[in-house]
């Protein structure tokens, strides 16, 4: 798999992709991430990528040509399964969608930045737009890199277990059980006996007991969705 980013502050991107799960996903050659310095297309001497606002809003734009042309660059080398802008307004994220995209060959991403983004990039070159929840930040860079661990941690061979991607919060629409490892005792406060037990039936029944508890205390409306699905006939 490929990723490539398109962003005007690629050094926030620097630390995120360097370490932990990505990092040893790159090192292994289980993908590749490129970053890309929009303002190498930036217009003048001072390779300017964004202006004002027309209608008079406040907050500067990232302008058309700069991302127009560096697209196009990349486009020209490869063909992308998906284009996609990091957004508040985009579809909102989920463990389905990195599924969905970890199975794809390569990946853009769009980082916006100030006011965002002129809507004719949206318009003529975005394929998808995701949002990573109903807040603001400074700008896509942060979404992008969060998007991406996303998607690299469930490519085969990215974690040494491969079996514990799925256990993981939001694959089957629950919440994860709780965790517990050693000590057994640490100061009074022990490990459920089960979890001692050795039975794998009743480690396994006591998990879904339990993330089914979670879930329902939590985030109800996990379950709700999950209904929802049985009830159109997307779930069997």
């Amino acid at each position: 798999m490929r990723i490539d980013i398109l962003s005007v502050v690629p050094e926030l991107l620097e630390s995120p992709l360097k370490y932990s799960i990505v990092g040893r996903a790159i090192k292994k050659g289980l993908v590749e991430i490129h970053v890309h310095n929009i303002r190498k297309y930036g217009i003048g001497s001072r390779a300017t990528v964004d202006d004002y606002s027309y209608g008079g809003d406040a907050g500067m734009v990232m302008m058309v040509e700069p991302v127009e042309r560096m697209i196009n660059e990349l486009r020209s080398e490869r063909d992308y399964d998906e284009i996609i802008y990091l957004s508040p307004d985009g579809e909102l994220l989920n463990q389905g969608i990195s599924n969905e995209l970890s199975l794809l060959n390569n990946i853009m991403l769009l980082c916006g930045h100030y006011k965002g983004i002129d809507e004719r990039i949206r318009e003529h070159l975005i394929t998808r737009e995701i949002s990573v929840g109903d807040y603001v930040v400074s700008g896509g860079e942060i979404p992008a890199a969060l998007l991406a661990d996303s998607i690299v941690r469930l490519l085969p061979g990215a974690l040494t277990d491969e079996t514990s991607a799925l256990s993981d919060s939001f694959q089957d629409g629950l919440l994860s059980p709780p965790v517990y490892t050693r000590p057994a005792d640490y100061k009074g406060w022990k490990v459920p006996e089960v979890l001692l037990s050795g039975n794998p039936k009743l480690i396994r029944d006591w998990q879904e007991e339990q993330a089914m508890q979670r879930t329902r205390e939590r985030r109800p409306e996990l379950l709700e969705s999950i209904n929802n699905q049985f009830k159109k006939g997307s779930l069997r």
